[in-house]
This record gives C-alpha cells, structure tokens and sequence, in this order.
C-alpha cells in the first residue's frame, strides 16, 4: 500500500469526524519483537494504520546509550520493523515515530541535571538520527527540565525550545533531501504547562503563528491531558469528558490532531467515547509490555505442572531471572506508589506479593537480558516438545491486550476509509 504522510493521515481522520465516521488512532508502545509481530498481525487482520511510538529510553543512538528494548538503536529498530511486517506479510500502512524526543528525555540526563545547552544539542543529535533512519513522526517535548521539577514550566520557555527543534529538524530534513514529516508538540506532564483548556489554546496560537512567521510546518498532533494517569497496572486518572471535547475541537479547527497519552488500562465505556469526543491519537505502552510478562507467567505454569508431573526432565529458571531482573532494573519506580524508593531487591523478594507485582509492571524492561532470552527459548522448547506453541500463545495474549482498543476506536476497515477519503478530499487534488 501507497505510504501516505502522517500528516495527511490525521487530515482524513478529522474529515471523516465530521461526516459522522469517527476513529481514534492507536499509537503502540514497541517493547519487544513479539509485539511488533503482534501488532502486525493484528492490523493485516483488522485493516488499520499502525504507529508505533518509541521513547527515546526505549530507542535511541547508541552513541547516547542505545535503548532497553533490545539495544535498538534508530536503524536496528527501522530494520526490526521491517523484518516483522514482512514476516507477517503486512503490507497496509505504518508509521515510525518518536515519543518524547527532545532534551532530558533519557532518565540519565534528568538525574545528571544536565545544561541547557547540553541537553538540546544531545536531543537534536537523536533527532537528526530519527531524521535519517525515516521516522514519520517526532514529538518534540522540551518540558522535562530537571532545574523545573515539581514546578510548572513556563509556556514561553515551551515555545522557545520547541520552535528551536522544529526549525532544527526543517534545516536538517531538508539538507539530507528527505521527505516531509509530521510533528507532536506538547506533553501530559502535569509540568507542562498546558493543563488547562485557556492554556492549551494560548500554546496553540502562539506557536501557529510563530511557526508560520519562520516559514516551518504547523503540527501533526498537540499532547492534551485528558485526566489519565498510569500507575502499577491501572489507571487511576479521572477522565474529564467535557475537557476532552474541548481540547479536541480547539485542535481540530486547526486541523491538528489531539492526541491522548497514558491511555493504558482505561475501560471500554471510556475508550468507547474516544472516536466522537475527537481524540484523533491515543498511546498505549506498558499495558502491552504486561500483557506480554503475564503471558510468560502463564506458559511457566503450565512448564511446573509438566515437571512436577515428570512430563519434561528439567525446566527452566525464567521465572526467578525475570524476578530478580525485574526488580533490579528499578524502572517500575516510575508506575509505583507509596513505596519507600530504599527499599533493596532482597526486601522485596521477601515479600512474594510486592515482587509479583513489580515483576508485571516491569517484566518486559528485562526481555532483552541475554539470560531471560536463553531462559524464554528454554520453555518455549519444553513446551514445544508437548505440542505446545508458546511464542503463538505470547502473540495471542498480545493480541488479545491491542484488539480492545481497535474495537472501541472504530479502527477495523478504517484504512480503506481513510484512504477513501483522502482520494477525494482537497489534499490530493
């Protein structure tokens, strides 16, 4: 299929909006091969556009410290999804985009507390490499500045550093001779600045028409805060409906898409509402990375049974790697609550609940460790030896994690519908 511009892309949606087909596009956090696998699978069965979302903890150059899912830098991870779509025989559309680019985006950067100027020449150097590998899309999120913690970060200075990046990106896309690409601006931070409808607008206006008077695109998508908030595996936000609506017709005038983070766990009456509230984007990441570690659990259950019963001579040690790996990565810091940031790995192994629920919340950060991939290809060969498929039943599971979401956004058949519709719209004639 034709590739067609992110930015067309989210052009047809807001079209199809007002003649009363609604979609809400899913953006896809890729936490491992398997998912990319997924993914495609899901979208050859189902018809809808596939973006997926990188951060740069999770993909970047190896020069800055490569990414935790499966040390992908830009061109193994472009590489990955291209060996994944052509395994599946995916040949639909799909977009490659970065989530959160910018300065202090790295969790090494924030707590080294690096300058300013440091930290944007670093986030222009992985923005350059998105450029040249053929992303489709870049966020550029400037508000994570450690010297702004707990505190607001001025709009102003927002607008500053993201017209900087975006002009940057222009002068460097255009040096290299590449094709256009879409731009996200804006950020679900609550130290954003951009909590409040007045807020939103204002960034809105003020950017346009700074961008427009430096000649550079208007953006693709703006980050709006809809109310959601991830923590352990739920989402313990308060979807605001009525801000949602709003946000989405203030960007919607101006042919932006709004696009909703943290959208992980929501329920379906909520994600029901999404397509004709005018939420044209909305992400989903660590949902799926549990999808995939609950998954493994699963198939480990069944590995005990089959040794306890004298089924298979030895079994693997996948489950107490992933556990202590799990837990020693500290990255489920960032979706816990209320727990004492000291405690050690042998105070939580202690405590067989605790640990269990850190291992779901971050299982998927330690896929890549070379002993959990020996430990994985262990069980799936126990299980295999007993006709049991265990990377099909993986794949399912994540499947089963993503098709909530295609259901409720209106995304089956929706590639036919948009492309229907930008073959007569005004964009291409």
């Amino acid at each position: 299929m034709k590739k067609i511009p992110i930015e067309h892309l989210v052009k047809g949606v807001i079209e199809l909006r007002g003649k009363g087909d609604c979609i809400t596009l899913l953006g896809i956090g890729p936490m491992s091969k398997l998912l990319l696998k997924a993914s495609f699978e899901l979208s050859k069965e189902k018809n809808f556009p596939l973006m997926f979302i990188a951060s740069r903890n999770q993909v970047d150059s190896y020069d800055l410290g490569g990414g935790y899912v499966c040390n992908w830098n830009q061109r193994t991870f472009m590489s990955a999804i291209k060996k994944a779509s052509k395994e599946v025989g995916h040949n639909g559309l799909y977009y490659v985009c970065r989530d959160h680019g910018g300065p202090w985006q790295r969790d090494k950067e924030r707590s080294d507390h690096l300058e300013e100027n440091v930290a944007m020449e670093i986030g222009k150097k992985s923005f350059r490499e998105d450029l040249m590998e053929g992303f489709d899309l870049l966020h550029i999120d400037p508000t994570k500045d450690p010297y702004s913690f707990g505190k607001v970060t001025p709009m102003d200075i927002v607008l500053q550093r993201t017209i900087e990046l975006i002009n940057f990106c222009e002068n460097e896309r255009i040096k290299m001779n590449l094709p256009e690409v879409g731009y996200e601006v804006g950020t679900e931070e609550t130290n954003g600045g951009l909590t409040s409808i007045h807020a939103f607008e204002q960034f809105i206006n003020k950017l346009n028409y700074q961008l427009e008077v430096k000649q550079l695109p208007k953006p693709t998508f703006i980050v709006g805060q809809t109310g959601t908030l991830v923590r352990k595996t739920q989402n313990i936000g308060c979807f605001n409906y009525h801000n949602a609506h709003k946000l989405a017709n203030i960007a919607s005038k101006q042919w932006i898409g709004l696009k909703e983070h943290n959208c992980d766990y929501l329920p379906d009456n909520i994600l029901l509402q999404h397509p004709h509230l005018g939420i044209i984007a909305a992400n989903v990441a660590p949902e799926f990375g549990t999808a995939e570690t609950r998954a493994y659990l699963e198939l480990i259950k069944v590995e005990n049974e089959l040794f306890d019963h004298y089924e298979i001579k030895e079994k693997s040690n996948l489950e107490e790697i992933l556990l202590e790996k799990a837990i020693k990565s500290k990255r489920w810091k960032k979706w816990m609550m209320n727990l004492d940031s000291q405690l050690d790995a042998s105070d939580i192994l202690k405590d067989k609940r605790l640990a269990y629920e850190i291992l779901e919340i971050s299982g998927h950060y330690t896929l890549n460790e070379e002993d959990v991939k020996t430990e994985i290809k262990k069980l799936f060969l126990n299980l295999k030896c007993k006709s049991i498929d265990g990377e099909r039943f993986v794949l399912n599971r994540i499947k089963r994690a993503i098709n909530p979401y295609v259901e409720c956004f209106n995304l089956k058949d929706s590639s036919f519908r948009i492309i229907k519709q930008l073959k007569n719209s005004e964009i291409y004639n």
